[in-house]
């Protein structure tokens, strides 16, 4: 009769409100669904920060950078015209282009800096990178004829603005009467990019390709070819197909080689993170645990009385089953819905701390990047969820098989 009431499903939600004599017990249930909502929000939101963080670099790196870099082994490229032929010809290959690279100081009246010098070819660098989208004012085509595009925060650094002049030194001599002198060159500001990416929008400095090869006594030679591929996910093959090509001639290496190191420790942050974070649902399992076995004992004459009625062991089990898993289900959801909101909001709430306690929280001189990216993935959601669910069910076992073994006689005996 009573299990055709579904009596197991009355009890147990009857046992998550207490009388005012088990009010200790109640408290206990909350906390626990707190500590379970408190973990899956965190893990949410640290695993959407991960994620993008991640993204933001990938992003960030590829709008500088091309997919695909093509180097000789030893020296100088020179008579590459074949090669380049031979690159554009490859069907997931977009565009490429020979660059030159080389450390330079730069100086002016506002100061001085060391810089990372790139030559360029201005009409087929805007189809291998994304330097021209990312410039705050200028153009590539002003390029030629010595003039030079400097990061924002290296322009900064040096105190010049739109026209101003440049000085360009390099590690090549000319021998004069006085001695052996640095090469120097001026150039003239025609352009300030900002790719968000601190160290490239602090030390990258871009002027046209014939300029840098006088300045460096290069020729016709380049430091290499820059490739662009249909998509980012394609530079893994095509990089392949360029090494088994001619790969025993050529340094070839692809977005994700140039950055393997720093994608491995993110993500080796990432699974970290998600291993001290769920440490915070276990204790909060911990928790149903030690509230169950509470409950047990206190509905110890309950459960007694149950069994002398027709109840069954597995019937008294399913209760606090019931009991457990919904603190583990209410706990789960509300965490989420947590976790989703902050994680959509993240930025705006990293401002207002900002703002509120005049602190920075996020500086791009450490972080790479000045903002806190954030995106959610739905495998993150759906493992956080299971693994949840999962350690809360499994938290209610123990509980519930000690209340199943509850002997009614016993119990009964000392009323």
């Amino acid at each position: 009769m009573m299990v055709g009431d579904r009596y197991e499903w009355l009890i147990g939600l009857r046992y998550l409100r207490s009388k005012r004599t088990e009010g200790f017990i109640s408290v206990i249930t909350f906390l626990s669904m707190g500590g379970i909502a408190l973990g899956v929000a965190a893990l949410i939101v640290v695993l959407a920060v991960m994620t993008g963080f991640r993204a933001e670099l990938e992003r960030q790196i590829l709008g500088v950078t091309s997919d695909i870099v093509i180097q000789p082994l030893g020296g100088m490229l020179t008579g590459y015209g074949e090669l380049l032929q031979k690159i554009r010809s490859h069907p997931q290959v977009e565009a490429a282009a020979p660059f030159v690279v080389g450390q330079a100081l730069l100086s002016a009246d506002g100061g001085a800096a060391g810089a990372v010098f790139r030559g360029v070819d201005p009409a087929a660098e805007k189809d291998v990178s994304s330097l021209e989208g990312n410039l705050r004012w200028g153009n590539l085509a002003d390029l030629p004829g010595f003039g030079i595009i400097l990061g924002r925060r290296l322009a900064d650094r040096l105190g010049v603005g739109r026209g101003d002049r440049v000085n360009v030194m390099v590690p090549v001599t000319d021998v004069t009467a006085m001695g052996s002198l640095p090469r120097m060159k001026r150039f003239r500001l025609v352009g300030i990019f900002e790719s968000g990416m601190y160290d490239y929008d602090n030390t990258l400095a871009y002027a046209h390709l014939p300029d840098v090869q006088k300045l460096f006594r290069l020729g016709e030679g380049v430091t290499g070819i820059e490739v662009r591929c249909t998509t980012p996910d394609d530079a893994l093959e095509v990089s392949r197909s360029f090494r088994e090509g001619f790969g025993g001639v050529y340094d070839i290496k692809n977005w994700m080689d140039m950055n393997a190191n720093f994608f491995k420790a993110l993500q080796l942050e990432k699974a970290t993170m998600f291993v001290i974070l769920f440490l915070v649902v276990v204790v909060a399992a911990f928790n149903i645990i030690s509230t169950l076995i509470m409950i047990v004992m206190e509905k110890g004459r309950d459960i007694a009385i149950l069994k002398t009625m027709g109840a069954t062991s597995r019937g008294i089990m399913a209760i606090f089953l019931i009991n457990g898993g919904v603190i583990g289900i209410v706990g789960t959801l509300v965490g989420l819905g947590l976790g989703l909101i902050l994680a959509d909001n993240l930025e705006v709430t990293l401002k207002a701390i900002e703002r509120l306690f005049h602190i920075q929280i996020l500086s791009g001189e450490v972080y790479y990047i000045d903002h806190l990216p954030s995106r959610v993935l739905f495998s993150d959601v759906a493992w956080i969820t299971g693994v949840s669910l999962g350690i809360s069910l499994l938290a209610t076992l123990y509980p519930a098989r000690r209340a199943a073994r509850v002997d009614p006689v016993e119990t009964l005996r000392y009323e």
